[in-house]
């Protein structure tokens, strides 16, 4: 499950769990802002708490703190990489 495709696993499961309705692109490029004004996805900080719970649960790692939120909800990649550490060091 914790492939090279790790970014597009986690931009389908976001497209789903905040009800995308802008147009979505076919493919999500990895270092695009995923939350704010210039989100290819139209996400906003509630979409944020959503994605954060979702990961969480789908994914076992725990996201704490508003600026290391931050930080890991940059970017498809920035997500991802965050769940990869996590897991490592869980091993």
């Amino acid at each position: 499950m914790l492939t090279e495709g790790l970014e597009q696993e986690l931009g389908d499961l976001i497209v789903k769990i905040c009800n995308v309705s802008v147009p979505i692109p076919d493919v999500l490029p990895p270092d695009a802002p995923l939350i704010g004004p210039d989100s290819p996805l139209g996400l906003d900080s509630l979409d944020a708490v959503e994605i954060v719970v979702a990961v969480q649960k789908e994914y076992g790692v725990h996201i704490d703190a508003q600026e290391t939120g931050r930080r890991v909800l940059e970017s498809l990649r920035t997500l991802a990489d965050f769940i990869r550490r996590q897991r490592k060091v869980e091993r």
